[in-house]
């Protein structure tokens, strides 16, 4: 077994190499050219295998206990052949009870102008321009973020004050 202060010091050289050196290095350890060309992964996997051959390995007992683990070949990975998914049924989101019904006009005086929103099946128009939330219509008329239930003045239950 090295010392501790040998192996602080390989530790050390091990960040002063280039990734030439370190890929040659691990090919020196393990036999075999690195999969990967990341400095700081090189760097862990050496400093591993040089703990693994400076302070031993688990145990032979211990790596057959994980080989029983990880052993999953009663898992099935892919779906069978004959599978076929069924598409999912869409849930329709509740209507939100402060929306009157759609084709209602929405009318609110901003900055000298009217503006007018139709309630929509899905979604409100206004100039023409569909748009998926009140917000957005907010948003477009004013240029800032409000609130579009607030903005056009909705209060609970869909009623307009």
């Amino acid at each position: 077994m090295k010392s501790t202060t040998d192996m602080s010091e390989r530790l050390a050289a091990l960040n002063e190499m280039n990734t030439a050196q370190l890929k040659a290095e691990y090919v020196r350890l393990f036999g075999e050219p690195p999969r990967s060309r990341h400095r700081q992964q090189l760097i862990r996997r050496i400093a591993w295998r040089w703990q693994v051959l400076a302070d031993g390995d688990i145990s032979e007992a211990a790596r057959q206990r994980a080989d029983q683990l990880a052993d999953l070949s009663w898992l099935r990975l892919t779906a069978p052949r004959e599978w076929e998914p069924r598409p999912a049924a869409r849930q329709a989101r509740p209507r939100d009870p402060r929306l009157p019904p759609p084709g209602t006009i929405l009318r609110r005086h901003y900055q000298g102008q009217t503006v007018e929103v139709q309630v929509r099946q899905r979604g409100f128009e206004c100039q023409g321009v569909n748009y998926r939330s009140l917000s957005a219509v907010a948003r477009a008329v004013t240029g800032a973020h409000w609130n579009g239930y607030l903005f056009f003045g909705l209060t609970a239950q869909g009623e307009c004050p």
